[in-house]
């Protein structure tokens, strides 16, 4: 099945909240309150898709300043359609997305830092939080 990827800004906060269900990243989102994922939603400046026959089974949703650094916050794929590279591709089109960035940086949850690995991106052992609420 072919896989069509594409910028939606306006990516509804349903669907989003029904692919961190079935990702597997609820647990890590606040995905019971729709209010907060909307608003999560209108504050990144760059969401990336991933649709099969129109079903969203992809997202990248990442904030930047579109010339120094851009932050994926959300890397989502949907578990049926894991392990198809779609994650790879959702990456790679949302770095094409800001040529001039010089680095686009994510933090992985511990479960899929593998799937970095495998994929042959860098680790950076400085990253740090600074502040945690909740």
């Amino acid at each position: 099945m072919k896989i069509s990827y594409d910028f939606e800004p306006n990516l509804d906060a349903e669907a989003f909240q029904n692919l961190l269900v079935t990702s597997g990243l609820a647990p890590r989102r606040p995905a019971e309150d729709l209010d907060r994922l909307e608003k999560m939603l209108l504050g990144s400046q760059l969401i990336v898709t991933a649709r099969a026959n129109g079903q969203l089974c992809g997202v990248a949703r990442s904030i930047t300043d579109w010339v120094y650094c851009l932050y994926c916050s959300d890397l989502c794929v949907d578990r049926q359609w894991q392990g198809q590279g779609i994650g790879k591709h959702l990456l790679s089109f949302t770095a094409e997305a800001v040529p001039e960035v010089k680095a686009c940086i994510l933090l992985s949850a511990p479960d899929a830092a593998s799937f970095y690995d495998a994929a042959g991106y860098s680790k950076h052992n400085g990253a740090f939080i600074f502040a945690k609420r909740g």
